[in-house]
């Protein structure tokens, strides 16, 4: 059997464009909106797929048994040639879903020095990790990969695509100025991967990923691989995608089983007292501790660096990309135990060893909540996750229960009586005194008049 990709010109034609979809409270309907939905089928070896012999050895060499449900369903279309949506959670496989179909399909370097694939990102650290699984998958057969992100060394890359590549993983800006600069080529991509697409989206890519798109052929094949659908992706695939066969691996299961989650209510000054104390008791193999701001990460991390000596790192969006890879490297390699970070490493960072998350902020976005807490259970393993809420966060905790359709448990703590919630006072009236205050009248915050 030959093990070739199927002529780009066997894709059905191009016709007109499918109505606008409309906005409706079932979510399958809303699937069902963009394209046919289909359930993972039960494969219980890679020897069911339609494999090469030598991929079926990688596979095994990269210690992959049985496929995971979005492998199962996504590969099979991705080697016939068929643009797929794939909605699934993170740390189930995805990467292993494209990247298998791509590596089977490759041209040889001799006989194309041009990139054949592009795989788009949305963080640096992300690019990374996609590019290294591609290269363990692709054991036995030299393959040329080159990671364009920010933050890496230009020369470099400039270099790579010079002397012939066959992927291209890289995140949407720095694609994106390497096809202004002209020194990335894409006459010759047949398929286009978009990962973690919700989240490229939410932080504002999207006009670039629309011109990398409308600079790729019209005939190429398009993977959309994202853990949520809400509009603004289903607009994406409806006007940049031809027929897309939909797979939903998320139905009725936001969370993921094997991660116990709860939460403490909590006043905001005793915050810290609490993780300190939380992570004496439960001792975590390693852990990610989410906050909100940049400053809020910085300040945190210097008060937990006094217990962990060497043991506790930092990260977020200010940082440098060669410091961010060395905390990254530090924690893959198990020399650190506690990572303090926002959400920066909220997506798409697969490290098997994070046992516990905790949300010290509570996230704002429910989605992010999923992507936080989908760090650890990775690949089948236990996790656990906390979340501290103060008063005032309820309704932030009910909508985050409403989205995975579970109901976090509540945890106590000796010591840690939950805070009253907060009422409203009635209006103090102020006792007139003789003397006022003055105010610098260039700091007064009066509406001028008209």
């Amino acid at each position: 059997m030959s093990y070739t990709r199927s002529p780009q010109n066997s894709r059905p034609p191009r016709g007109k464009r499918p109505q606008r979809f409309e906005e409706a409270g079932d979510p399958i309907a809303l699937l069902e909106s963009v394209g046919p939905v289909e359930t993972p089928p039960d494969f219980q070896s890679f020897d069911e797929l339609d494999l090469s012999p030598i991929m079926r050895k990688a596979v095994a060499e990269a210690g992959f048994t049985k496929p995971s449900p979005i492998q199962a369903a996504l590969i099979p279309h991705a080697l016939a040639g068929t643009d797929v949506i794939g909605q699934a959670r993170t740390g189930t496989g995805k990467t292993a879903a494209f990247s298998i179909p791509i590596l089977e399909q490759l041209d040889s370097l001799e006989d194309c020095r041009d990139p054949q694939a592009l795989i788009i990102v949305p963080t640096r650290e992300l690019a990374d990790q996609v590019a290294g699984e591609a290269a363990r998958l692709a054991y036995g057969l030299p393959t040329e990969i080159a990671v364009l992100s920010g933050g890496k060394n230009m020369t470099k890359q400039l270099r790579q695509l010079e002397n012939g590549v066959q992927i291209v993983v890289g995140t949407p800006g720095r694609v994106h100025d390497h096809l202004q600069r002209g020194t990335l080529r894409t006459n010759k991509v047949w398929s286009v991967v978009l990962d973690e697409a919700d989240r490229m989206l939410d932080i504002g890519f999207r006009p670039q990923i629309e011109r990398i798109l409308r600079k790729c052929p019209r005939n190429r094949q398009t993977l959309l691989l994202s853990a949520t659908l809400p509009a603004v992706v289903r607009r994406l695939a409806e006007s940049y995608m031809v027929q897309p066969v939909v797979i939903d691996c998320c139905r009725n299961e936001m969370a993921v089983e094997t991660i116990e989650q709860r939460y403490f209510t909590i006043s905001q000054e005793r915050k810290v007292e609490l993780l300190e104390k939380l992570l004496k008791r439960e001792n975590p193999e390693q852990a990610i501790i989410f906050c909100r701001t940049k400053r809020g990460t910085d300040r945190l991390y210097r008060q937990l660096s006094h217990d962990y000596h060497g043991a506790c790192g930092a990260m977020h969006g200010d940082m440098q990309q060669r410091e961010r890879d060395r905390v990254l490297q530090s924690l893959r390699d198990r020399k650190l135990k506690i990572l303090v970070a926002t959400d920066v490493v909220g997506r798409g960072i697969d490290i098997t060893t994070i046992s516990h998350i905790i949300n010290f902020d509570v996230p704002q976005d429910c989605d992010d909540y999923v992507h936080r807490v989908g760090r650890t259970g990775r690949m089948g393993r236990d996790g656990v996750a906390y979340t501290f809420v103060v008063p005032g966060e309820g309704e932030v905790l009910t909508s985050i229960e409403q989205r995975i359709n579970k109901l976090l448990i509540r945890d106590t703590m000796e010591g840690f009586d939950a805070p009253p919630p907060i009422a409203d006072e009635p209006e103090k009236v102020a006792e007139p005194t003789e003397t006022r205050r003055s105010l610098n009248p260039m700091n007064r915050k009066r509406k001028s008049r008209r």
